[in-house]
């Protein structure tokens, strides 16, 4: 998994709600989550790349 921290409270709140979807179901696609994610939490493209960047790389680790 990434070693980066997020910065910003909302950033952190999206990564923590994705992680909690992704436990539920594992096997969802994730780019509706990181849509869904973007749109919730009124996140930049730049941290939308981020999310996606971190979900794919903690799937390929696992």
């Amino acid at each position: 998994m990434s070693e980066l921290i997020p910065d910003g409270d909302d950033l952190r709140k999206a990564v923590k709600w994705v992680s909690g979807e992704l436990q539920s179901n594992p096997e969802q696609p994730l780019q509706p989550l990181v849509q869904k994610a973007i749109f919730t939490y009124d996140l930049s493209p730049k941290d939308g790349d981020f999310l996606t960047r971190f979900f794919r790389e903690s799937r390929q680790e696992a």
